[in-house]
C-alpha cells in the first residue's frame, strides 16, 4: 500500500487527544541539523532494521523506601502499530494506531490563517505547540515508505524551554529511536501523507509541555535541508 493510498474516513478531528493552543503569535526558531548517530546521541539512535531494535522499558518507580521487587514492574511490554500522518491544507494531522489515539500536531501557517481541509498546500516551515515525553519507555519510528521527516528533540528535564529543542532531519531510508524521557514534539514528515512502523513502551505515560500556553509561542521549524 502506497503512502497516499490509507484513509482518513474514521478521523474525526474534534476527539483529538489534545485541543491546540492557539491564539499567539510568537515564534521560537528552532535549529535544524541532520540526524546522524553521533549528532542524536544522548537523544536516541539512528534506526536501520526496525524489527532488531531494542525498546527501552522504564522499570515502576517505588514509592518508599522498599525497592520494587526484581523481575517485576517492567513487565507491560512493547506495544507496535502504524503511525499514520497526513497534511490538510495547512494542518498536520495524525493517528497513532499503537494506541488508539488521534492527534492535530502542527500548522504550516499561523492557526488563524491555516487552513483545515482540502489538498495539501506547499510549506516551508512547520509550527509546534506541543511536545511531550514517555518516562516508561523508549519509542521507535521507522519510515514504511523511505520517507524523510523532521523532529524536534531536547534533553531530559522538566524545566524545559522553547530553546532547548534542536530539530533533526531524518533522511528516508532510516528511522529515529527517541530515549525515555527525551521531550520530542510532532514527527513531521516532508511529504503530504507518510506511514511509520511506531514501538513504544505499552504503558505511554505522557507529560507534556504546551509551548504556547507556557511561553506565548510555537516552535517554528524550517522544512529543507539540515546542516
Amino acid at each position: 500500500m502506497a503512502a497516499t493510498d490509507f484513509d482518513q474516513r474514521d478521523f474525526d478531528p474534534t476527539e483529538v487527544a489534545y485541543i491546540p493552543t492557539t491564539g499567539v503569535r510568537k515564534l521560537f526558531e528552532t535549529p535544524l541539523i541532520l540526524a546522524t548517530p553521533e549528532t542524536v546521541k544522548g537523544y536516541g539512535e539512528i534506526v536501520e532494521v526496525p524489527e532488531k531494535h531494542r525498546i527501552e522499558i522504564v522499570r515502576w518507580p517505588a514509592q518508599g523506601w522498599r525497592p520494587v521487587d526484581a523481575n517485576s514492574g517492567d513487565q507491560g511490554g512493547v506495544t507496535e502499530g502504524l503511525f499514520e500522518f497526513w497534511w490538510k491544507g495547512d494542518t498536520l494531522y495524525a493517528r497513532n494506531n499503537a494506541v488508539g489515539d488521534s492527534y492535530l500536531f502542527a500548522w504550516s501557517q499561523y492557526p488563524e490563517e491555516a487552513a483545515t481541509t482540502g489538498p495539501a498546500r506547499p510549506r516551508e516551515r512547520v509550527m509546534i505547540w506541543r511536545a511531550n515525553y514517555h518516562p516508561d519507555g523508549g519509542q521507535l519510528f521507522f519510515p514504511m515508505d523511505g520517507q524523510s521527516f523532521v523532529v524536534p528533540l531536547a534533553l531530559p528535564g522538566d524545566d524545559v524551554t522553547p530553546e532547548k529543542f534542536v530539530a533533526f532531519r531524518c533522511d528516508g531510508g532510516k528511522g529515529l529511536y527517541i530515549h525515555p524521557n527525551i521531550w520530542h514534539g510532532a514527527v513531521v514528515p516532508l511529504d503530504d501523507r507518510a506511514r511509520f512502523i511506531d514501538r513504544q513502551g505499552r504503558v505511554h505515560a505522557r507529560v507534556s509541555v504546551d509551548f504556547a500556553k507556557e511561553f506565548g509561542g510555537y516552535l517554528s521549524i524550517p522544512l529543507r535541508s539540515a546542516e
